[in-house]
């Protein structure tokens, strides 16, 4: 994998994640990017206008089909950059030592896929599970951040050298360059499933806590990328079960996504301060068999091109 610089030079440079200014809150409409059953078929969206009611698009057939890694193409995340350009990342597989890429102009016409073999040189590295994309405004860069188990890395909760994942991520201006992977944040334990997002205050991550009986959705504030970060020992919901966790700004207030996978629905919350959740999960519609992906606002010509097809 080719290397832009040491991963902490990059920090260096990043400064702190793009806040929301005033203003510029995201008012619709919006996508969806999603997976059905274990993700062999590739690329669906869905549509809204409000960010509850979502409608599936393109026939809720697949837009573009895995052809890397493992061949499947699980937790699609997708972040546009500022020419517009859609990015997307994926889990290629279930033992990959990387991830899939690929970018589009109008989330419908894909580019050809690459694997990006993020964990190849890592040794005893077991997976790279949903890599989540967020651009950071203020550097200008990608971040990507991912699952990943190295047995005896954390062996005070190895747990007999299974799972025992923490959360890693790379950084890139262009998907032709990357950090090496490094520590994201470490809650001490296993987890999974995180999902950065900017508030006026800083960064944000919600992630999935992996301990046997837990299985909440958790939050982690910090300053900004190479920061410390301050943990909330109490999981954001009393909902359990849930993983895949997105967040999408529409107008004023923070909505948070997640799937529900042992009831087969998603769930969903709101926040006015993106730290504080009310579960509206009874307020929300999603496709039939919908699993998890991110949310995103989009133009009104992008969506019509997407109708139309």
């Amino acid at each position: 994998m080719a290397r832009l610089a040491t991963f902490w030079a990059l920090i260096l440079m990043a400064g702190l994640p793009g806040a929301c200014p005033a203003g510029d809150q995201d008012i619709g409409p919006f996508v969806f990017s999603y997976f059905k059953g274990n993700g062999e078929d590739g690329l669906h969206l869905a549509w809204s206008e409000d960010g509850l009611k979502w409608e599936p698009l393109a026939g809720d057939k697949a837009l573009t089909t895995p052809r890397v890694g493992g061949k499947l193409m699980r937790d699609p995340s997708i972040a546009q950059g500022p020419d517009g350009t859609f990015h997307m990342v994926w889990s290629s597989g279930w033992w990959d030592k990387g991830f899939g890429y690929a970018w589009s102009k109008d989330l419908i016409n894909w580019s050809e896929h690459r694997y990006i073999p993020v964990n190849e040189k890592v040794q005893g590295a077991k997976n790279t599970w949903a890599p989540d994309l967020f651009y950071d405004r203020t550097s200008k860069q990608f971040v990507i951040v991912f699952a990943t188990t190295v047995p005896g890395r954390f062996p005070e909760t190895d747990q007999g050298g299974d799972h025992n994942h923490r959360q890693y991520w790379i950084l890139t201006k262009d998907f032709q360059d990357f950090s090496e992977p490094a520590i994201a944040f470490n809650p001490g334990h296993n987890c999974i499933d995180a999902t950065l997002f900017s508030t006026e205050k800083g960064l944000t991550a919600i992630y999935k806590d992996e301990q046997p009986g837990h299985k909440r959705l958790h939050m982690a504030t910090s300053a900004g990328i190479g920061q410390p970060w301050k943990f909330d020992s109490k999981p954001i919901l009393e909902r359990d079960w849930v993983e895949g966790p997105t967040v999408l700004r529409v107008g004023n207030t923070w909505r948070l996504y997640f799937d529900c996978y042992t009831k087969g629905h998603f769930g969903a919350a709101e926040s006015t301060d993106g730290t504080t959740w009310k579960d509206i999960t009874e307020k929300v519609s999603f496709p039939k068999g919908a699993r998890h992906g991110t949310a995103f606002a989009v133009s009104r010509e992008i969506l019509e091109g997407l109708r139309k097809r």
